[in-house]
């Protein structure tokens, strides 16, 4: 009898305030899927990171006939006693773990299998790319002590550090993330202000039902537990729309740019972030309910 009773004022709070609980469960969506949007894109960024910071190299560019680097002005092509040399200078280093040499045909290879355009590998060829040492890294965060160490030797032409290039690629992912998630934490404030005002109209609406059960001998928790529930259900069904709204960006988003990326967003990261957020709409919607009955029903 009292759950039928609680489920009916709870229904009828659904009814009476269908325009405001329409809007939080809109907004809890939005910004429920903006948080979830913001932790896939985290996600992704530290996958990407872990998998590409283990494989940075430096690539240590060496001095051909006409180079037009500085380094290598009035200089000539490097010689193989410079290279050798260069190669032990290298090796020395206590931050470098291997050192492989690329001669000019390894360096076409690898151009051709870098996916560059037809047009482009028809013009290029292999006396026109220079040789190089690829440094493998102990500690990939030493790239830039270990660049600057290699500054200046004898037959080097330009260094590339390809920490660098990551850095600058993943700043702007960075940037994005931080947007999504600043923009759904206003979203959360604002859906913690509707669902207040939404359970604080609905109290107001029926404080002539709930002062007869409080003289009926009614406890706090049961007159205030339609109110949460009426929160609750927002808070789920905004919950469910968000998790709709994520795996779409999940399918036609991360899935058409994983092609791109050595480390794609799994579908097991996915669920654990509907899940995270779901449960976190849930908890506001629910918080949100208990404090503004605390402040506002006065029975």
């Amino acid at each position: 009898m009292r759950a039928n009773f609680i489920f009916s004022e709870v229904w009828i709070g659904l009814r009476r305030n269908l325009t405001m609980t329409i809007a939080v469960i809109v907004t809890v969506a939005v910004g429920m899927g903006l948080l979830g949007i913001g932790l896939m894109i985290n996600s992704q960024v530290s996958s990407l990171t872990g998998y590409w910071t283990d494989k940075v190299e430096l690539s240590v560019f060496l001095c051909e006939k006409n180079s037009p680097f500085p380094a290598c002005k009035n200089k000539g092509a490097i010689t193989e006693e410079q290279k050798a040399a260069l190669k032990q200078t290298i090796e020395s280093l206590p931050d470098v773990e291997r050192v492989d040499f690329e001669d000019q045909a390894k360096a076409y290879e690898n151009f051709k299998d870098g996916g560059n355009n037809s047009i482009l590998l028809s013009v290029i060829k292999p006396e026109d790319l220079p040789e190089s040492f690829r440094v493998k890294l102990k500690d990939p965060d030493k790239s830039t002590a270990v660049q600057d160490s290699l500054k200046g030797q004898a037959g080097v032409s330009n260094i590339v550090n390809q920490r660098q290039i990551l850095e600058s690629a993943f700043g702007f992912m960075e940037k994005l993330r931080n947007m999504a998630l600043g923009v759904a934490i206003l979203m959360v404030l604002a859906a913690t202000l509707l669902i207040g005002n939404t359970v604080r109209l609905s109290a107001y609406n029926r404080r002539r039902e709930t002062g007869i059960m409080r003289l009926v001998g009614a406890s706090n928790v049961y007159i205030q537990l339609p109110f949460v529930m009426e929160g609750v259900i927002a808070g789920l069904i905004g919950g469910v729309f968000a998790a709709v709204l994520l795996i779409f960006t999940k399918v036609f988003i991360f899935e058409q740019i994983q092609t791109y990326t050595a480390a794609p967003l799994t579908w097991n990261t996915v669920a654990f972030v509907i899940t995270v957020t779901m449960i976190i709409g849930v908890v506001i919607c629910l918080l949100a309910s208990f404090v503004t009955l605390r402040r506002y029903l006065r029975v």
